[in-house]
């Protein structure tokens, strides 16, 4: 059996650690199997969390569950025997209200599509474009998009944006598994691959065959995804173009419309005679940059500012977080609120708008202030809970008995007595 340690001098730099690559004849499959590696893998998929799959045990009752049954089960898939449980279909609503399918595995499959993930990111990773940014060690979305920046910077300001129709839903397997078969020599490791590619999905009870595509949702997906695109970031290079590509999104920056449409036409042919998937023409399009949309940004001459569909989505949150029916507290909301706004400001926090923050700031606030009045109901609780905020008592009960809306109550348009609402609430 290989170990861990069985490894050529070809190295990989992850960050600051040096991965060792596996030499070709090494039996990829027990170094996915080995227990320093599952340990890792379990680590990773316990941090995560996420849901139970169809066999409805969740990340609590794992443990006991591998420890009756676990060396059975590494020992099925040692000898080729195991197979996998199908992924559990669920939706999440994207923007524009449309819905994309997530595929959930068992928590015991996510552990080994860790353990695979571990093994062979170091064998493909290194050879993978430079533009290529989704899911890759020491890669961000903000790399991504400050490399389209600077192409814009260069007077790239038409944006060839490519929309791959259910890019996860439609890979070709025997293409992937093609691909996959240059690098992997294993045959018992690329039978167990297959074998997840063609687990099946379960839906509303019924379980579906999995003939094309990789569900996202399960740690595999992603890295396999690349492996697909791969091909055509290397045909993008030969070409000569400038782009940068994170997952299924893409985006190609040339000189001119008339440039943009060529690069369209023969880009979408490439897509689907090559890699055997579908170009939504509808979504596709040749646009400038001011018009172009890219993990949530655009741009203002070669300035980064928010989407506005970003805009739209951070605004619809908002306003579920801050709805007056919640009926939760408002030390809860206030909680809520700032790990989403971080999170948010953490990611929209590179775009330049200062001004646009500045009125987010004060609409937010507003939110916050209707929330409290909601919450206050009665004439006398307004009364009271304004006067302990330092405002008279005359002007307590002109704003508590006052019959305009929530929204008109607490503006901040100084000409209202509710403005000394307003600021001391602040």
């Amino acid at each position: 059996m290989a170990n861990l340690s069985d490894f050529d001098q070809t190295d990989y730099k992850i960050g600051q650690r040096t991965v060792m690559l596996p030499a070709p004849e090494t039996q990829l499959l027990d170094l996915v199997l080995a227990p320093d590696n599952l340990n890792k893998a379990w680590k990773r998929v316990r941090s995560n969390d996420g849901a139970s799959g169809i066999d409805g045990l969740t990340i609590e009752s794992f443990v006991a569950h591998f420890r009756d049954c676990g060396k059975a089960l590494i020992e099925a898939i040692r000898q080729g025997q195991y197979q996998p449980y199908p992924v559990k279909r669920v939706y999440i609503e994207k923007e524009g209200g449309s819905l994309r399918g997530l595929g959930i595995p068992t928590v015991f499959d996510r552990v080994i599509q860790q353990a695979i993930v571990q093994i062979i990111t170091p064998i493909f990773d290194p050879e993978f474009s430079e533009s290529s940014f989704g899911y890759r060690p020491n890669r961000s979305q903000h790399q991504a998009i400050k490399q389209v920046q600077n192409y814009v910077k260069e007077g790239r300001r038409i944006a060839v944006d490519v929309d791959l129709s259910k890019f996860f839903d439609r890979v070709n397997h025997d293409y992937l598994m093609t691909q996959l078969g240059l690098k992997i020599k294993d045959k018992g490791l690329l039978k167990l691959i297959s074998k997840y590619l063609r687990a099946g999905i379960v839906e509303n009870g019924v379980l579906q065959e999995s003939r094309e595509g990789v569900p996202q949702g399960g740690p595999l997906s992603p890295l396999l995804s690349n492996v697909v695109l791969d091909r055509m970031d290397k045909e993008l290079e030969k070409r000569g173009h400038k782009f940068a590509r994170w997952a299924d999104d893409f985006i190609i920056l040339v000189h001119s419309k008339r440039a943009g449409e060529r690069v369209m036409a023969s880009v979408t042919r490439f897509v689907e005679r090559k890699l055997k998937l579908k170009v939504n023409e509808h979504k596709s399009r040749v646009v400038p940059t001011s018009q172009c949309k890219f993990l949530g940004f655009s741009f203002h001459g070669s300035s980064l500012v928010w989407h506005s569909d970003a805009m739209r989505k951070f605004k619809r949150e908002i306003r579920k977080l801050t709805g007056r029916s919640r009926g939760i507290s408002t030390a809860k909301l206030l909680k809520e609120l700032t790990v989403y706004m971080r999170g948010w400001i953490n990611y929209f926090g590179i775009a330049q708008g200062y001004q646009k923050c500045i009125d987010l700031d004060h609409w937010i606030r507003r939110r916050v202030r209707m929330y409290y009045w909601k919450q206050w109901r009665k004439v006398r609780t307004k009364v009271r809970n304004l006067i302990k905020l330092g405002v008279s008592q005359r002007l307590a009960i002109s704003c508590g008995i006052s019959s305009k809306s929530y929204w008109h109550s607490v503006s901040v348009r100084p000409t209202t007595p509710s403005d000394i609402i307003c600021s001391t609430l602040r």
